[in-house]
């Protein structure tokens, strides 16, 4: 039941030093679609299959001097080894497909401003006979 106070959604957004790199990557690396703003509005509102993205350019109230952001944003896909086949060879990879004990099978890349993007895929149960 959605009260007053209630939460609707997320969008992160990341500071930029490169608009036209950062809308380039995202719509033509990871397929996003610009939906708002744009290189000369200095933010970019971006989106695929539901999820929302904001871009900004660096803000005088903030007194940014280049990206910084401590933890990484977690994309979660059915079918993590096609986006690692498609993304491998177009972006830094930060660590190889790999499946992990806690029952994912994911990697980690950077965008073009180093900011750590992590794709991940739940394992498949086991079987038990």
């Amino acid at each position: 039941m959605s009260t007053p106070s209630s939460l609707h959604g997320l969008t992160p957004t990341l500071r930029t030093w490169d608009m036209p790199g950062s809308i380039a990557f995202y719509t033509d690396t990871l397929g996003f679609a610009l939906d708002a703003g744009g290189i000369d509005d200095g933010w970019a509102a971006l989106s695929r299959d539901g999820i929302e993205i904001m871009l900004a350019a660096p803000n005088a109230h903030e007194g940014d001097v280049a990206p910084a952001f401590t933890g990484s944003l977690y994309l979660r896909t059915g079918a993590v080894d096609t986006w690692w086949r498609r993304l491998k060879d177009a972006a830094r990879v930060c660590y190889p497909l790999e499946d992990f004990h806690y029952g994912m099978r994911e990697f980690a890349i950077y965008d073009n401003n180093g900011y750590l993007l992590q794709f991940g895929q739940p394992l498949a149960a086991p079987t038990t006979h």
